[in-house]
């Protein structure tokens, strides 16, 4: 499994560790990926997605999955997390076309 954030394409980064001696040794800096289970209001479903803290952070400053999925950009979002913004915008598209 690929340590990428679902949502914000936040992936793994590589450097060096320097000792004291000025040793440089490479190393991988790992995003805090954690499994998490977001609720989609407009499809009235829970979705299971590998998210970083950071962009769980975002998805809750942003007001939730439905809002953070329709300001994302596609170019960092992963296949799934795509095919739900387009199923999200779908459904709201409907709603407004029956409401009106």
């Amino acid at each position: 499994m690929s340590r990428v954030c679902e949502l914000t394409g936040k992936a793994v980064m590589t450097g060096n560790t320097v000792s004291h001696a000025n040793n440089r040794a490479r190393r991988r800096y790992l995003p805090n990926l954690v499994n998490v289970t977001l609720i989609s209001d407009a499809l009235g479903r829970s979705f299971k997605l590998r998210v970083s803290a950071a962009g769980l952070r975002s998805v809750e400053h942003r007001g939730g999955l439905d809002a953070f999925l329709a300001k994302a950009s596609a170019s960092e979002l992963s296949h799934r997390a795509l095919t739900l913004k387009r199923a999200i915008a779908k459904k709201v598209e409907l709603d407004t076309v029956a409401a009106a």
